[in-house]
């Protein structure tokens, strides 16, 4: 994602890289949206579209994820991992799972969101930022 990707791409591909500025935008509108729907919907009109939110709010975040973790030259799979502990904390952590769950989570945050993609090409492809 060289900056000329539009957003089908950056939601709906888990191939190539992506550099921490979208990697951070697109978890807060993925974060944004769910949080959204989550305060504005009835709870019997929840249950009904939860089926089709749900599923294409993590299959969204698992594509972001990916080329986030690409760009760090580590396999796209710990998306998994990182969906899972997100999964298991939402809305709030309460027992000793839930925070070897937050433990994921911060992992995730520290290595996504704050440390640099590796320089040059990797196995993923090409560096994002030219």
């Amino acid at each position: 994602m060289g900056g000329q990707a539009g957003w089908g791409e950056l939601f709906f591909s888990a191939e190539g890289r992506l550099a921490r500025a979208p990697f951070l935008i697109a978890a807060a509108i993925l974060t944004g949206l769910v949080a959204l729907y989550e305060a504005g919907t009835p709870v019997t009109l929840h249950w009904l579209t939860g089926w089709f939110v749900y599923p294409a709010a993590i299959y969204c975040g698992a594509c972001v994820l990916s080329k986030r973790l690409h760009d760090r030259g580590r396999t796209g799979w710990l998306a998994a991992l990182v969906l899972f502990a997100i999964v298991a904390v939402w809305p709030q952590p309460l027992g000793f799972f839930d925070f070897l769950c937050s433990i994921a989570i911060i992992w995730a945050v520290v290595e996504l969101g704050v440390m640099p993609g590796e320089q040059g090409a990797n196995r993923f492809g090409i560096n994002p930022i030219k």
